[in-house]
């Protein structure tokens, strides 16, 4: 099943697998690590801005992290956010800044880390489970709480 869903796309074989994975390669290569973030939950936002992935990937200048992404990731989620960067992000918001405005409002909503997903344009922020928050976004944004599980 797994090849079936890699003929689909490099990342898809990560959602037959369904559990947190540190991916190589193109994404299709998955190592299941142990990461425990059933304290939180996730709220995604997209705002309908379709990114092309080509135009993403020939505008990004990829970057070492300091310590590992599997370093980073098991240490506490409020460090991501100094620790934790997409490459994708700097070209992406510069091009579409409405991208930009959504991680910071989750930011100021009290997310301990936000994201863009990939290459755009979603943007997810991690929160404590019992935060209230006030997310005001566009009525034409796609926006979805999440409770974890895992």
């Amino acid at each position: 099943m797994l090849d079936y869903a890699l003929q689909l796309g490099s990342d898809c074989p990560f959602f037959i697998i369904n559990r947190p994975c540190y991916a190589t390669g193109r994404g299709e290569v998955l190592e299941t690590i142990q990461l425990d973030l059933s304290a939180y939950k996730f709220i995604i936002v997209n705002p309908g801005i379709h990114v092309s992935t080509a135009e993403a990937f020939s505008l990004i200048t990829p970057t070492l992290p300091s310590r590992s992404i599997k370093q980073i990731i098991h240490q506490p989620v409020e460090s991501w956010r100094t620790d934790l960067k997409n490459d994708f992000e700097d070209p992406v918001f510069k091009k579409y800044p409405e991208i930009k405005q959504i991680k910071d409002g989750l930011y100021k909503a009290g997310a301990l880390y936000a994201s863009m997903t990939g290459s755009g344009s979603t943007v997810y922020g991690i929160f404590e489970k019992n935060i209230k928050m006030n997310l005001v976004f566009p009525g034409n944004y796609f926006m979805k709480e999440l409770i974890n599980k895992f």
